[in-house]
C-alpha cells in the first residue's frame, strides 16, 4: 500500500484553503436588501442587490439592530434581533397603545401604525445605536405632543390632520437617519368608560334635537304652503264673486231696461218698476229671514213697496201680462219674458 505523499496533502490543503476563501469572499444579496460591509472596523462600501466579493476574515458586515411587535392576545410582546441584512422595503411598526391627554382633560389609549422604508443605509446603521427604536420613540412623543393640542371630539373629526401632521413633525428628524416616513395611521381610540357613556348619550340628545328640528320646519313649511293656498283660494273666490255680481248687475240692467221699454218712459212708470223690483228682493229675503229665527220683522217700507207691486198689477194686470202685452205691439215678447222670468 503507498502512502500519500506530503506534497499532495499539501496541495490538498491549499486547494480546500482556497475553495473556502472563495466561499467566505462570494456574497449574494437579495432583490430589495443590502448589506454595510466594514473593514477592519471601518466603513469600506455597501452591497446591492446580486452576487459581491468581499475579503474573508478582513471584510465584515455590520448588523443593524430591528425591534419588532407580536401581538399575542391583548398584548404585545417586542421582538428584538440584529439582522446583516438591511430591508429596504417598506415596514409596518404597528406599536402598541399609548396614554395621551387631550386639551379637555380626557385620557385616551391611542393605537397607532408606523409605515417607513430604510433610504440610506449607512446613516441607518452608523447614525442612531438603534434605529427602529428611535423611530418608536420619535412616533410616540410626536403623538402625544400633536394629540395633547386637540380636543376629543376635535381629535374624532380630524385624524386625517393628525395623521399628517406627525408625519410632518418626524420627517425630519428621521431624514438625519436615513429613513423616510412613509404615513402614519392612528387605528384605535380607547376612552374611559364614563366618557363614552356621556358621548353616547350627548349623540342621542343631538340626534333628538336634531329630528325636532326637522320636524319644525316640515311644519313650518306645510303651514306655509297652506297658507298659501288659502290666500290663492281667498283670490279665486273674490275675483269669481265679483265677475259673478258683474254679470248679475249687467242682467238686472238689461231687464230693467226691457221693462221700462215694455211700460214706458214715463217717471210714474219708472217709480212703479223700481218698487217692483225692490219689493221682489224683499220676498225673496224673507225665507232667508225666517230661517233664523221664529219671529220675521217686515221693515216700514216693505209696505210702500208692496203697494207699489199692487198698483203695479192693478195697471197692468202683472208685470207678466204688460210685459207680454208691450211685447206683442214691438214683437219682442219672447226677450221680454225670459228676462222677466228670470228676474
Amino acid at each position: 500500500m503507498e502512502l500519500i505523499s506530503p506534497g499532495l496533502i499539501a496541495a490538498l490543503l491549499i486547494v480546500a484553503i482556497g475553495v473556502l476563501i472563495v466561499a467566505k469572499g462570494l456574497v449574494i444579496v437579495r432583490q430589495s436588501e443590502v448589506m454595510v460591509i466594514e473593514r477592519l472596523g471601518s466603513f469600506n462600501r455597501v452591497l446591492e442587490s446580486g452576487i459581491n466579493i468581499i475579503v474573508p476574515f478582513i471584510d465584515q458586515p455590520r448588523a443593524i439592530t430591528m425591534i419588532r411587535y407580536r401581538k399575542m392576545g391583548d398584548d404585545y410582546h417586542a421582538i428584538t434581533s440584529n439582522e446583516t441584512r438591511i430591508d429596504r422595503r417598506e415596514t409596518v411598526m404597528d406599536f402598541p397603545g399609548q396614554p395621551v391627554v387631550t386639551t379637555d382633560n380626557v385620557t385616551v389609549n391611542i393605537n397607532g401604525a408606523l409605515y417607513y422604508q430604510i433610504i440610506d443605509p449607512k446613516r441607518a446603521v452608523y447614525e442612531v445605536e438603534n434605529m427602529s427604536q428611535a423611530v418608536e420613540v420619535l412616533a410616540k412623543t410626536t403623538l402625544r405632543s400633536v394629540v395633547g393640542k386637540m380636543e376629543l371630539d376635535k381629535l374624532f373629526e380630524s385624524r386625517a390632520e393628525v395623521n399628517n401632521e406627525i408625519q410632518a413633525a418626524m420627517e425630519e428628524a428621521a431624514s438625519k437617519w436615513g429613513v423616510k416616513i412613509s404615513r402614519v395611521e392612528v387605528q384605535d381610540i380607547a376612552m374611559p368608560e364614563e366618557v363614552e357613556s356621556a358621548m353616547r348619550l350627548q349623540m342621542a340628545a343631538e340626534r333628538k334635537r336634531r329630528a325636532t328640528v326637522t320636524e319644525a320646519e316640515g311644519e313650518k313649511a306645510a303651514a306655509i304652503a297652506m297658507a298659501q293656498g288659502q290666500r290663492e283660494s281667498a283670490i279665486l273666490n273674490a275675483q269669481g264673486d265679483k265677475e259673478s255680481a258683474i254679470l248679475r248687475a249687467q242682467g238686472e240692467q238689461e231687464s230693467i231696461k226691457l221693462v221700462l221699454g215694455a211700460l214706458g218712459d214715463g217717471e210714474e212708470h219708472k217709480r212703479t218698476v223700481v218698487g217692483y223690483l225692490l219689493g221682489q228682493s224683499y220676498i225673496k229675503a224673507l225665507p232667508t229671514m225666517a230661517q233664523e229665527g221664529e219671529r220675521v220683522f217686515v221693515p216700514y217700507e216693505s209696505s210702500a213697496l208692496l203697494g207699489s207691486m199692487g198698483m203695479f198689477r192693478e195697471m197692468a194686470g202683472s208685470p207678466e201680462d204688460a210685459l207680454s202685452q208691450a211685447g206683442e205691439r214691438r214683437g219682442l215678447a219672447g226677450g221680454l219674458l225670459g228676462a222677466s222670468a228670470r228676474e
